[in-house]
């Protein structure tokens, strides 16, 4: 891949791909973990007399949905560059042009919701040329996005000069050290309720890791399949995973499945739970969280390790009954951080640390989920890929 430090970019237009997906309520950011990340690449590309023009995508609307908006991101970006930032609320075309072409150096804009065309979704060639058409270079820095085959990670890069900016080149140094050549133990703690795409990546974890520990709905799904408990009625992902379990060694000493854990009902009535082996699932019940026997297992395997690695949480944390799994295993990796190096990604799992206020004790915290999970399982990530075209 190119290097952004070795390219001349005063007076030109800069286009940065960003992954400013973020949680937002009645107009106002939640979470700006992953817009502060970007901060480092602005901060460069200012001080080198750049024309920044950033885009990103928000959440899954259909259509031009207002709701969508970037623009309330755009707003918490103001507040925190303290520079010339400007929200427009198209994405391609002649105004949007316009407004491009009469920009400074330093200024800043942002440019609405990429998936409001579903051409972004579609790779279409027509839609990559046009946002090309919008810089002189571009700067992808979206690695929680790089996992997409999409218009503004691989389409664009046919078309312009393009860069790894400096948050993409953070990610991917950090965790190929964490694969490539780990302090061992490596101990992989993967949870959370995404089936689909985290189960897929188990078997070459499992190969890489010494340990690789389990919770969430990604446990209860090999425990389903391995007959530890039954249920009804399973989901499409549940039915899907009875094939892919076959590729799984289960009895493999290396793979940590919970023992007991948190139990609620079905229908999630909020007055109930308890705690139980594994083998005393009730029909009625699923599990919604790591038991106490689970918790000191997975802790005294952490207190080996020489790098973690952790995506998604352990349990249904949002709920204060079934928190204690997620909390506990965060809390451990924190008080023993001077020994080792820890990795942390997803949105739910960094969701978990920032709620215990921890999150600085954690040596990298990555914007990526699907895309980390992909990376360090050894997938070939499309957007890191696309920058290699020559153009």
């Amino acid at each position: 891949m190119k290097n952004l430090r070795n390219k001349n970019i005063k007076g030109l237009k800069v286009l940065v791909r960003c992954d400013l997906n973020v949680p937002i309520r009645n107009g106002k950011v939640l979470d700006d973990f992953r817009i502060k990340k970007l901060i480092p690449t602005i901060d460069y590309l200012r001080n080198q007399g750049a024309k920044i023009i950033l885009i990103t995508h928000l959440g899954e609307p259909k259509g031009r949905d207002l709701s969508f908006s970037v623009r309330p991101v755009a707003k918490r970006l103001w507040e925190l560059v303290q520079g010339r930032l400007k929200f427009v609320n198209d994405t391609i075309g002649k105004r949007v042009e316009k407004e491009i072409d009469e920009m400074k150096e330093g200024d800043i804009i942002v440019l609405e919701n990429l998936r409001f065309y579903k051409e972004e979704e579609q790779n279409d060639d027509d839609f990559s040329r046009s946002l090309a058409r919008l810089g002189d270079i571009f700067v992808q820095d979206a690695f929680g996005a790089c996992h997409r085959n999409h218009s503004s990670i691989v389409g664009i890069t046919k078309y312009i000069d393009s860069f790894p900016g400096l948050l993409l080149e953070e990610e991917i140094r950090v965790l190929s050290d964490a694969l490539v050549s780990p302090d061992r133990p490596l101990v992989s703690i993967v949870g959370g309720f995404k089936v689909s795409s985290k189960i897929k990546v188990i078997k070459s974890l499992l190969d890489k890791s010494d340990y690789l520990l389990l919770g969430g709905r990604v446990a209860n799904s090999l425990l389903i399949s391995k007959g530890l408990y039954v249920k009804d009625l399973l989901s499409s992902e549940e039915e899907e995973l009875m094939e892919v379990a076959k590729e799984i060694n289960l009895t493999d000493p290396n793979l940590q499945l919970p023992i007991d854990g948190v139990m609620g009902l079905i229908n999630f009535d909020e007055d109930y739970s308890r705690i139980g082996g594994i083998g005393s699932i009730r029909k009625e019940e699923d599990v919604y969280d790591i038991g106490p026997e689970t918790i000191e297992k997975y802790k005294n395997i952490l207190s080996t390790a020489k790098t973690i690695i952790w995506n998604g949480p352990l349990g249904y944390f949002e709920k204060e009954k079934f928190s204690k799994g997620t909390e506990e295993i965060a809390k451990m990796i924190g008080q023993i951080n001077r020994e080792v190096f820890s990795i942390v990604g997803g949105g739910e799992t960094v969701e978990a640390i920032q709620k215990l206020g921890i999150e600085n004790q954690f040596d990298h915290i990555s914007t990526g989920g699907g895309a980390m999970l992909d990376f360090i399982a050894g997938k070939e990530l499309p957007g890191i890929k696309a920058l290699e075209y020559e153009n």
